[in-house]
């Protein structure tokens, strides 16, 4: 890999820092509890918080569970959940049906989608959805940058969650965002965060990123008149889905994908990647031509 790839990846993790995702993964929440029987609040209570989860990990939880009634209520109560057949007291309720109890998850992560970390940290069933979401939202980052590095006009709008380096290349961008996607991975998975504590993570990562770039610039290489650019982000997508696939198995299990799993999965993702690569790749045609419209019609100063 190139000194010039490695310095700018060393110029962006100067930008990003794991505290503020540690953070977030720990922001406390107050979560109450609505049901008419104590078996009700004992099945909201063991579906969120299963058997398997250590007794020191309870003890934790206990103090972001309320049940409603209990003596000094907070006045701001960030989750509502209703045992089924309860009315919630307001539109902003959660109700737990024992028979599909996912959907609890499901419509959490729907209408309360910035506590997605701290919930998923701290209750197993949150976890998965959280990180295929993750996983998701940071391989489509990664393709949007790779098609729009082929309409440079559009890149100083592009809004990236993290400080972007000068003239920094779709290797180091891609790596960098990878290593962020570890960082929250980890923190959903109630994992350690940081860059000591997730140095063999992110030291593949880095060596990753030479295979990706070596591939992504043959391919562009092959096809004339930028029509690599869509195939091109679509490799930067498979490229971070599989990666973070890998991660989340790491977290929860204590290993990551195998070789031919790795190659398995790579194939699949290449496919969802290039659809979404060539859904971006109309959006941004459609953007550009509305900014030089503007431009020709109410100026350069106006158009912006």
């Amino acid at each position: 890999m190139s000194t010039r790839i490695l310095r700018q990846i060393r110029e962006a993790i100067e930008q990003l820092n794991p505290n503020d995702v540690r953070e977030n993964a720990e922001r406390r929440l107050t979560i109450r509890i609505n049901a008419a029987t104590s078996s009700g609040y004992a099945a909201i209570e063991d579906y969120l918080v299963p058997r398997t989860v250590s007794h020191k990990k309870r003890i934790e939880i206990v103090n972001f569970l309320l049940r409603a009634g209990d003596p000094g209520m907070p006045q701001r109560i960030d989750i509502d959940i209703y045992e089924e057949g309860l009315t919630p007291a307001t539109g902003d309720g959660f109700v737990f049906s024992p028979s599909h109890p996912d959907r609890l998850v499901q419509d959490i992560l729907e209408r309360k989608q910035d506590y997605g970390l701290p919930l998923a940290r701290l209750f197993p069933p949150f976890r998965k959805p959280v990180a295929e979401r993750i996983i998701f939202n940071v391989s489509k980052e990664n393709a949007l940058f790779s098609v729009a590095t082929a309409m440079p006009d559009l890149l100083p709008g592009l809004q990236l969650p993290w400080a972007l380096p000068q003239a920094a290349s779709d290797a180091s961008v891609l790596t960098i965002n990878q290593i962020r996607m570890a960082f929250l991975l980890a923190a959903a998975s109630d994992r350690p965060v940081g860059y000591r504590e997730q140095k063999a993570e992110i030291a593949s990562i880095i060596a990753g990123a030479l295979g990706w770039r070596a591939l992504a610039r043959q391919l562009v290489a092959k096809v004339p008149m930028g029509g690599g650019i869509v195939p091109k982000a679509g490799i930067a997508f498979a490229a971070t889905y599989v990666e973070g696939l890998s991660l989340e198995r790491l977290y929860r299990l204590g290993y990551g994908l195998t070789r031919s799993e790795r190659k398995l999965a790579y194939g699949e993702a290449l496919a969802r990647g290039r659809q979404v690569a060539a859904d971006i790749w109309d959006t941004l045609r459609r953007k550009r031509g509305e900014k030089m419209y503007r431009k020709a019609v109410t100026g350069p100063a106006q158009a912006d």
